[in-house]
Order: C-alpha cells, then sequence, then structure tokens
C-alpha cells in the first residue's frame, strides 16, 4: 500500500500537475502525513482499488502469493482506462544469482520474505 504517501508525495513535488491517491488499508491512512495533491483513501487492494490513469505499486507484490497478486491486479486493470498504467517498483531476483550489491539485497529481502506466511521475491519471468 502506499503507507503515509512518502514516495507520491516525492513524485508529486517533482511533478506538481500530478494528482494522486495514496491507497491503503484504512487504518493506515488515517495516521498519515498531509501533501499537496494527494487525497487519502483507505480501502482493500482485493476487493478494489480507486481508479486512475496510472497505478504505482512499491514494495507489494512481495508480501503476497500468485494467487493475491492476480487478484490485485485484475483490480488494478478494471480500475484504469484504456492505455491505463500500472508502474511497479519491485525487487526482480536475477535467474542465475551473482555476487551484485543490488542482488545480495534482492535475496536478502527473499529471505525476509520467507519468514511470513506467502511472502516471496519474484524472477522476471514469475
Amino acid at each position: 500500500g502506499g503507507n503515509r504517501g512518502a514516495s507520491l508525495s516525492m513524485i508529486i513535488s517533482k511533478y506538481p500537475h500530478i494528482k494522486g491517491i495514496n491507497f491503503d488499508l484504512p487504518h493506515v491512512v488515517t495516521d498519515r502525513s498531509d501533501f499537496p495533491g494527494i487525497t487519502h483513501v483507505g480501502g482493500d487492494m482485493f476487493v478494489s482499488v480507486p481508479q486512475g490513469d496510472a497505478i504505482f505499486i512499491k514494495s507489494v507484490f512481495h508480501n503476497w502469493d500468485d494467487e493475491h497478486c492476480l487478484k490485485f491486479m485484475n483490480n488494478c486493470y478494471v480500475a484504469l482506462p484504456d492505455h491505463g498504467k500500472v508502474i511497479a517498483c519491485e525487487y526482480i531476483l536475477p535467474e542465475v544469482p551473482d555476487s551484485e550489491n543490488v542482488t545480495r539485497m534482492a535475496y536478502h529481502f527473499d529471505l525476509l520474505m520467507m519468514i511470513g506466511p506467502n511472502g516471496k521475491e519474484r524472477t522476471e519471468p514469475e
């Protein structure tokens, strides 16, 4: 979810003509920071997603199994107009491990996600 709206506020501070909806669970958006151009909306991404021209997702998919991710993505599809965009900012695991810092960080997050019941980082084909 959007948490308190910090990532969205960084985007809007650079592009002030954009108006954004910070979407997260209701109890999360009640404890938020107010930023110009941002409306905070509480809800459940597995039920529906607010309509917009683009949907920015950051560090969401790794919390959920494939079935939940597909449900969420379907709700995004319903919320977007023709030619709307989903912009996902997620770690992508390489199919062949290497020793790059970003790869090690992605595997670190993958291990952290395994602590929960359904979380995992994914490779590009996944």
